[in-house]
């Protein structure tokens, strides 16, 4: 299609010898309506666009408005530190971007030139939340299906829904993600997610069907890598977790258990929001309905739940209120990484931040998505070649 700078340029000629001429009203009038049709300009609009370019000095091309100061460079640069950073929003890139190039630099890894890397480092959030704007599309491919149930053991475990801002590190909550695809039937591969409340902190754990031994063992791998102590779990009423199993294995662990009112999603509202930020948008909703891809699912959450925690910011509700019966949130003005909370705060130990800074010096965000994107293509791939159901979805 052409633009319509094209479309000028194509008449133009036609158009001044018409207008010079005598007599050719008819001829002026046909090139004004032709042009109008293509462009859906006005009439007026284009008499004045024909006069002004008569007017222009033909060696000089006439470009209206400011100077562009970010120029396909920049952008190029930004568009590779967005897809480190796995999509997300300019807000939440926008704090993230001087760590992640600095880290880049520093493993060679960089391919911008200077001039790039310094307006990329001095843009603005409001202009990255701006260009982020222009790479994001739709990925959600629809909702998933719950398979939450209710357990007579419920009224035994306490239910809590106040202040989550009170509660200490090692406060968690859990939750499990089925990969069923469109259907619950059959055996299935579940996620166990744990979200540390105080830091963000985020752990997974796959395993095979959501039986009250497996879903008990996952907890425990969790509880084996968190840097600090669980003090305490809160998980939704589902039957894998309201069972005497893992009410006896929290109590032989001093460890604190409580749960979420029924039908209640937002008191579990850490855990639940990832469901879809972390375990939709890098497993998909793709069925996963044979047994062979689960130690392939814990292999990416090795990796995946470092990058998450290191070097994926999200940002905090920090105040909630009600005008005209509608809630409002106001957010954190900076979105901040679950490593840089942990430093951060006051309750944890200085040996353990110390720890993790010694960990968070090793790592490469860049290396950590490609392996990322690889072990989700083994996933899909172990699906394709063992899976009973061809239940599956594009890899983007």
């Amino acid at each position: 299609m052409e633009t319509k700078k094209e479309i000028f340029d194509k008449y133009k000629d036609k158009y001044y010898e018409a207008k010079a001429a005598l007599g050719k009203r008819k001829v002026l009038t046909k090139i004004i309506d032709t042009v109008r049709d293509v462009t859906g300009m006005g009439r007026k609009a284009i008499i004045r666009a024909f006069n002004r370019k008569q007017k222009q000095d033909p060696c000089h091309e006439e470009k209206r408005g400011r100077k562009v100061y970010y120029k396909p460079d920049v952008t190029a640069a930004l568009k590779d530190i967005w897809e480190i950073g796995s999509e997300v929003c300019g807000e939440l890139l926008h704090p993230m971007i001087k760590e992640y190039v600095s880290i880049l630099i520093k493993d060679k890894m960089w391919k911008h030139g200077d001039v790039a890397t310094g307006k990329l480092l001095a843009m603005s959030a409001g202009t990255v939340k701006n260009r982020v704007g222009n790479f994001l599309k739709a990925r959600r491919k629809g909702r998933g299906v719950s398979s939450t149930s209710p357990s007579l053991l419920k009224h035994i475990i306490p239910i809590f829904h106040g202040d989550w801002n009170t509660k200490p590190v090692g406060t968690g909550q859990i939750d499990t993600v089925v990969h069923c695809g469109h259907s619950l039937v059959g055996d299935l591969a579940f996620t166990l997610n744990y979200t540390d409340v105080s830091t963000l902190w985020v752990l997974m754990r796959a395993q095979w069907n959501k039986g009250q031994h497996a879903t008990q063992e996952s907890l425990e791998y969790i509880k084996s890598k968190l840097p600090w102590p669980m003090i305490e779990v809160h998980p939704d009423t589902g039957s894998e977790f309201i069972n005497w199993l893992m009410k006896t294995w929290c109590d032989l662990n001093n460890i604190k258990m409580s749960r979420s009112r029924p039908d209640h999603k937002n008191d579990n509202m850490h855990v639940e929001e990832r469901n879809g930020h972390v375990n939709r948008k890098f497993v998909g909703y793709i069925r996963l309905d044979c047994i062979e891809t689960v130690p392939v699912l814990n292999d990416l959450y090795e990796v995946l739940c470092l990058y998450l925690n290191h070097f994926v910011a999200s940002k905090r509700v920090i105040e909630k209120y009600e005008i005209d019966g509608k809630w409002k949130k106001r957010y954190e003005k900076v979105g901040k990484t679950p490593y840089q909370r942990v430093l951060e705060h006051d309750g944890i130990d200085e040996i353990i931040k110390e720890k993790l800074r010694q960990e968070h010096e090793k790592l490469n965000p860049l290396v950590m998505k490609n392996e990322i994107d690889r072990l989700k293509k083994a996933v899909y791939d172990v699906q394709k070649k063992y899976g009973k159901s061809r239940d599956l979805v594009k890899i983007s």
